[in-house]
């Protein structure tokens, strides 16, 4: 397997979030050799032109971070919802990379609806604020262990990450007094040792003073502590994605106020496989 990223989406309406996804796009490409595809998606045909105009700009703006990085416009006429994963799927993107106005801005990407927009879509994301990327990329990387399986599909897409910019991973999972549980997250954490040690990923591991019930707080606190570039989450249970661990916080980790990028990805059904690095 590749630690090469072939294509990476990036949807655009032109704003400073979305320049900051594109910053990211550009520096993601250039450590891993991939092609940036900047996407827009307009509700009518009449605005497709105008659409092109305004992304062909945005191609010669992105050339001044990395010229040697290609980069293409793709307008579609739809819904931002059904559009992303659709383009995505169109291009074989390994990547796509979004922003979010936080809180209180444009609603498609923010709290359900972005796992909505996320969940269109098997490629894993990168949602950012306006926190630009560091020229070394993401050199460390917050990873929240839960109780399920699908942690291990998460794994192979963080080392992928962590091997492309030799970067640190910091474990954590939440304090957890029921004996059960507690053995469970403990084999976990022997899980993720022994994947990444194999793999030669330097890392570390911590248990959070708060239970599951205040894992989210915990993790961006944890993130900030470490001064995380990244911070990875699986999408599971129907929109929540602490699993078991919680209820439904992901509005509150996608737009932490530390603004740390968050990837997020779709558990596949079968095997182990990370969806980011190239196949083949």
């Amino acid at each position: 397997m590749s630690h090469k990223t072939s294509k990476i989406l990036v949807p655009t309406d032109f704003t400073k979030v979305a320049d900051v996804a594109m910053n990211h796009a550009m520096t993601v490409a250039q450590h891993t050799g991939a092609e940036v595809y900047l996407l827009h998606v307009v509700p009518k045909q009449s605005e497709a032109d105008e659409a092109r105009d305004k992304l062909a700009v945005e191609v010669e703006r992105a050339k001044q971070w990395n010229k040697d990085v290609p980069v293409h416009k793709l307008v579609r006429v739809g819904s931002i919802f059904d559009d992303i994963g659709d383009a995505a799927s169109e291009i074989a993107a390994d990547l796509i990379i979004m922003g979010t106005h936080g809180m209180r801005g444009m609603q498609f990407i923010t709290g359900s609806r972005a796992l909505r927009v996320i969940t269109s879509s098997d490629v894993p994301f990168v949602v950012v604020q306006e926190r630009a990327i560091k020229e070394g990329g993401y050199d460390s990387i917050v990873v929240p262990l839960d109780l399920h399986k699908e942690t291990r599909q998460k794994l192979t897409l963080v080392a992928d990450m962590a091997k492309t910019f030799n970067s640190k991973v910091h474990l954590i999972t939440p304090k957890e007094d029921d004996e059960f549980l507690h053995k469970q997250l403990l084999n976990s954490i022997k899980f993720a040792h022994q994947y990444l040690g194999e793999r030669g990923i330097e890392h570390d591991t911590t248990i959070a003073e708060e239970d599951s019930n205040d894992f989210v707080t915990a993790v961006v606190k944890h993130a900030v502590k470490v001064d995380a570039d990244l911070i990875t989450i699986m999408n599971l249970s129907q929109g929540n994605i602490f699993g078991v661990l919680g209820i439904p916080y992901e509005q509150e980790v996608l737009t932490n106020a530390a603004q740390i990028p968050v990837m997020c990805m779709n558990p596949r059904e079968t095997g182990v496989g990370g969806g980011w690095t190239m196949q083949g």
